[in-house]
């Protein structure tokens, strides 16, 4: 986009109004991002691929900005203030707080050396805002006459192709004689814009068609997003009833599971019952044998005995004859 073009798109964005007059004086590229406004912890990325991202000097204010636009949306504008402070969370990872715009921003860089130099110009310009605050004050405080006071009004004074070529006359005091003149000299200034109309339509009827169809690819891929989130809610019923199917397959596990410690512990009590009664059949065994040895004994003092009483009827009778 050329620098006039360029120029007349900021036109209709208000916190971008002075940026023609500025010059950057750092870039970087880093992916831009802002904390979510309803939870304030998770970071919403506000641009699709890595930015450009510069510091801007407004020579005419005197204050420091940090700009960033992705196609024509701003998503950066944040005018840099001494109670700003600019963090590193991480290696590639660093964030500031704006409290005009209600939010935090955060840069992610490529590398740890651009984040350190992105950092580092931060705390220059940082610092520079503040002496030129004091400065501010200084001069505020010696010049106090109505005719300086009424200085700032030169900020509302309508954009001119001077005014957008960044010329001297805009920065001149009050009290001299180039001010009075630039300030009645509006519409003379405002001659070139006129006699460009045709062009300027023209460009931005090209812009409104490159809005169209960014439009009509943002309907669709939000159609394909719909379509997808449709399917994702589908997947997450069918995981959703997996999980439950293995939750009771794991409670029922675990029930088999108890019993089986059950029945190990029945089955090892069944065991020493049965050491403890082969024991004591073993015992028995014992102590049968020795009872069949006493039988056998007793039956050889029986047959013993007997043999004794027909020995001695057989000498009773021998001795009768």
């Amino acid at each position: 986009m050329k620098p006039l073009s360029r120029c007349l798109l900021l036109l209709f964005i208000p916190p971008l109004l002075s940026v023609c007059s500025e010059q950057p004086i750092f870039s970087s590229r880093a992916h831009v991002f802002q904390i979510d406004p309803n939870t304030k912890k998770n970071w919403v990325p506000t641009s699709k691929h890595a930015v450009t991202v510069s510091y801007f000097f407004d020579s005419t204010r005197n204050v420091y900005r940090i700009i960033s636009l992705e196609g024509s949306k701003a998503i950066i504008n944040s005018t840099i203030t001494p109670n700003m402070t600019f963090t590193k969370t991480s290696q590639k990872f660093g964030q500031w707080a704006d409290s005009r715009a209600n939010t935090v921003y955060g840069l992610g860089f490529s590398s740890e050396s651009h984040l350190s130099k992105f950092a580092e110009k931060f705390a220059e310009f940082k610092e520079a805002a503040r002496l030129a605050k004091e400065r501010s004050q200084e001069k505020t405080e010696l010049t106090s006459t109505p005719s300086q006071e009424s200085a700032p009004g030169d900020l509302q004074s309508p954009l001119t192709s001077e005014s957008i070529n960044g010329t001297d006359e805009d920065r001149v005091t009050p009290n001299t004689p180039k001010h009075s003149k630039a300030r009645a000299e509006p519409s003379q200034n405002a001659l070139p814009f006129s006699h460009s109309s045709s062009s300027i339509n023209k460009h931005w009827e090209a812009e409104l068609a490159a809005l169209k169809g960014n439009n009509a690819k943002l309907t669709a891929a939000l159609l394909e997003s719909t379509a997808n989130v449709k399917q994702w809610k589908q997947q997450l019923g069918a995981y959703q009833e997996e999980a439950e199917r293995l939750h009771k397959r794991v409670t029922e596990l675990e029930c088999v599971s108890g019993q089986t410690t059950a029945i190990k512990s029945q089955k090892t009590e069944l065991n020493k019952t049965i050491e403890e009664l082969e024991l004591a059949l073993k015992a028995k065994e014992e102590e049968l044998e020795r009872l069949k040895a006493e039988v056998e004994s007793a039956n050889e003092f029986r047959f013993q005995k007997d043999t004794l009483t027909q020995k001695l009827k057989v000498s009773n009778t021998l001795e009768r004859l």
